[in-house]
């Protein structure tokens, strides 16, 4: 299993609305706005880093209202 912080910037005023669409998406463990550079935070999951990737691009990515993304895996050192 491989988990990632996705950052995700939005349209001015989308913030909410992003985070409630993409908390839906199956494989997002949680999805949160935040204040700062970023508009949202989420933590997702899937089987493999190719699984996640097709997942950000597929689903996240496509949300309405948003700008750009950040993924950030998870590492255990």
């Amino acid at each position: 299993m491989v988990q990632a912080y996705i950052l995700i910037q939005t349209e001015v005023g989308k913030a909410s609305a992003v985070a409630e669409t993409i908390a839906k998406i199956s494989g997002v463990i949680q999805a949160e706005d935040v204040t700062g550079p970023y508009d949202v935070i989420v933590r997702a999951q899937a089987d493999t880093v190719d699984d996640l990737g097709r997942m950000v691009v597929a689903k996240v990515q496509q949300v309405d209202g948003i700008t750009r993304t950040l993924t950030c895996p998870v590492v255990h050192l």
